[in-house]
């Protein structure tokens, strides 16, 4: 009890979860997916219950002078209720990685081996204004079969409370125990606690800007699935189409700015021929480029690009310029300034995309294709917590089977060592 007492925040629903996660690490997939289907009918049906919440979030957010790009993240409305509605029906599609055998064989001993997949127990999820974030984490590792302690951020309290309340109530109605998905008090410390919380948390997966995730690794006393910012580049060589550049860079930087996967920095290589029609095109959807002394010299209206514009995750309609010499130079521009995100290349030369993606360091990388193709959803895997840029446990998109870790069962005939 004493390890309650120094979690005065968090410490009950912390061993709510617990408890729950003993029921959930066997509760049979129809069980589950059954619980998800509930879940999503409830958020349709209690839609405008979600929207008053959210309403009420999002009119406190602008008062507070919040940029438009966080409240574009904050703000739902009944399309985007619909749309993580269904990120949960299709997670009832997909496979349960809970009892997969990742892999296995018999022993010259006679033991057979077999390497199977098992829940984490309680994930903590530590988040910002994503209310969508709410019912995907709720959803992903209710279906990986794992507790959830949601702390989201103040500015969504009321439509993360009044989510949970809804996803509770349908999945308890369901067959699942009480205490799967707890959302955490807003307040600041709550972090702290959970981020101490050895013995009740098993992973804690921080979802956000770069402050909260460096704190979130920097403190943790638990482990730390860490997801990063999105610094992510399009690389532009000499061989590349002009038209085809132009299509990947104006929907990498412009489909939806307020996201990780939306693309920061170009890099164009000195011989492409057709970069006064590429700055051209994204002046004309808007975008304010900040270039070096070529790109300004090909487009009057670039401003001048300074060391904090190419490390920098604008979310907004701002893009890093440069000109590069050679494949080589993009290569060591993004080693120096990337996140380990998302990073893509336009080109027509098979050497070149060769090159690039055996020399880029990043946990997804584009050919001939936009970044804001690295998703949970667009890869096939329905939705995800995050993006991991680490290189331990999970890199890219965190799925369904990311949520798991393993077990070993040997199985033997009376052996003995």
């Amino acid at each position: 009890m004493s390890a309650v007492v120094s979690l005065p925040l968090i410490g009950a629903a912390a061993l709510r979860a617990r408890a729950a996660s003993r029921g959930l690490r066997t509760l049979p997939t129809d069980v589950k997916d059954a619980a998800l289907a509930a879940m999503a009918d409830a958020l349709v049906q209690r839609t405008d219950e979600i929207l008053a919440a959210n309403a009420e979030d999002v009119s406190a957010a602008a008062a507070e002078g919040t940029p438009e790009s966080v409240l574009d993240r904050l703000r739902l409305d009944a399309g985007r209720v619909a749309g993580v509605a269904g990120a949960l029906r299709e997670l009832v599609a997909l496979p349960d990685p809970v009892g997969d055998v990742v892999r296995g064989s018999r022993l010259p001993n006679g033991l057979q081996l077999r390497q199977v997949r098992v829940p984490f127990g309680v994930v903590g999820i530590v988040y910002e204004a994503r209310p969508n974030v709410t019912v995907d984490a709720a959803g992903l590792c209710l279906k990986s079969g794992n507790a959830a302690l949601l702390r989201g951020s103040a500015s969504a309290f009321r439509t993360n409370t009044a989510l949970v309340a809804v996803l509770t109530e349908a999945a308890e109605k369901a067959g699942l125990p009480a205490g799967s998905v707890e959302l955490l008090p807003a307040e600041r410390a709550s972090v702290g606690e959970l981020l101490s919380a050895r013995g009740f948390v098993d992973v804690v997966i921080p979802r956000g800007g770069a402050s909260l995730i460096q704190r979130v690794v920097m403190e943790a006393k638990v482990p730390v699935i860490e997801t990063g910012v999105g610094n992510c580049h399009v690389y532009v060589d000499a061989s590349a189409d002009p038209a085809m550049a132009e299509a990947i860079v104006l929907n990498s930087k412009t489909h939806r700015v307020s996201v990780c996967n939306s693309a920061e920095t170009l890099l164009v290589h000195r011989d492409f021929p057709a970069l006064p029609r590429l700055l051209a095109a994204l002046g004309q959807a808007g975008v304010t480029m900040h270039g070096d002394d070529a790109v300004r010299a090909a487009e009057g209206s670039v401003v001048p690009a300074t060391d904090e514009d190419w490390a920098a995750e604008y979310l907004s309609m701002d893009m890093a310029v440069r000109v590069v010499d050679d494949l080589p130079a993009a290569l060591e521009h993004i080693a120096q300034w990337g996140s380990g995100h998302t990073e893509a290349i336009v080109a027509d030369s098979a050497r070149a995309i060769a090159d690039f993606t055996a020399g880029v360091d990043a946990a997804a990388v584009m050919v001939n294709a936009s970044t804001r193709f690295t998703d949970g959803g667009e890869f096939g895997f329905g939705a995800e917590i995050g993006i991991s840029t680490q290189k331990l446990h999970a890199r890219g998109p965190l799925g369904l089977p990311e949520l798991t870790s393993t077990t070993y069962v040997v199985t033997g005939a009376g052996h003995t060592r």
